[in-house]
C-alpha cells in the first residue's frame, strides 16, 4: 500500500492528501511530527530534504508536491485531475507554478507578522502587492467557470485551493473578487477539502515549531 508522509498543517502535504483523497486511493497516513520527526534518521533516508511531503508507492519513493501529484496522475489516471487538452494543461501547469512559485512565498513575510516575528516594510509590502497581483489573475481565470478549467476539478484547482482560503487571515478579503470567492466556498464543499482541512487545535499546537522554522529559513 501506498505510504503517505505527511503533517497536517503543511499546505505542501495538504494538496497531495487531497489529491489522493479525490482519486480515492488507498493509502497508509504516517504523521512526521515537526519538532524533530523530520531530522530522524529514518524519514531521512525517505526524504534527505527532511521535509513532507513524501511518498513510497510499491517501493518507488518520491518527493516535492508537484512530482508526487504528477506521479499520482500517471499511475491512478482515474479519475482524472489534469485534462487532455493542450490550452488546459498549460492552465493547470501556469495556476500550480504561480500558486507555489509566487503566492506560497508571498505568504512567508505575512506569516512572521502573524507569529509577532520582524519583517522588513519592504519585503512586506512587496510581498502584499504579489499576493494581490495573483488574486486578480485567478479571479481572471476563474470568470465564469465553477473550476480554472471548467466544470471539473483539477491539480490547479487543488495547489490553488489549499493556499487561497487562508488569505483572508493575512488581511485579503475575497469579497472583492467574487469569481475566486465562489470557488473558494466550492472547493470547501467537497469531501477532500473536509477530510483534510486541520483542526483549529492542531493549528494551535503546532505555531510554536512553524515560529521556529521561519526564524531558521527566512
Amino acid at each position: 500500500m501506498l505510504k503517505f508522509y505527511y503533517n497536517p498543517v503543511s499546505v505542501n502535504a495538504r494538496r497531495v492528501w487531497v489529491a489522493l483523497r479525490e482519486k480515492q486511493i488507498p493509502f497508509e497516513p504516517i504523521l512526521v511530527n515537526l519538532d524533530g520527526d523530520q531530522l530522524d534518521r529514518d524519514f531521512s533516508a525517505i526524504n534527505p530534504l527532511q521535509r513532507v511531503p513524501a511518498i513510497e508507492d510499491n517501493g518507488f519513493r518520491v518527493i516535492e508536491s508537484l512530482a508526487i501529484l504528477d506521479y499520482l496522475e500517471a499511475k491512478y489516471p482515474t479519475p482524472p485531475l489534469m485534462p487532455s487538452n493542450p490550452e488546459d494543461i498549460a492552465k493547470v501547469r501556469m495556476v500550480e507554478m504561480v500558486a507555489l512559485y509566487e503566492l506560497q512565498p508571498a505568504t512567508f513575510p505575512l506569516t512572521r507578522v502573524l507569529l509577532g516575528l520582524d519583517v522588513d516594510d519592504r519585503k512586506l509590502d512587496a510581498a502584499r502587492e504579489r499576493v494581490t497581483t495573483v488574486m486578480q489573475f485567478y479571479e481572471d481565470l476563474l470568470a465564469g467557470r465553477s473550476y480554472f478549467v471548467g466544470e471539473e476539478i483539477t491539480l490547479a484547482d487543488i495547489v490553488a485551493g489549499t493556499l487561497v482560503p487562508a488569505l483572508p487571515m493575512f488581511g485579503f478579503s475575497l469579497d472583492v473578487y467574487p469569481h475566486l470567492k465562489a470557488w473558494s466556498e466550492h472547493l470547501a464543499l467537497r469531501a477532500s477539502w473536509q477530510q483534510t482541512t486541520p483542526l483549529p487545535e492542531v493549528v494551535e499546537a503546532a505555531l510554536p515549531n512553524m515560529r521556529k522554522i521561519l526564524e531558521r529559513r527566512f
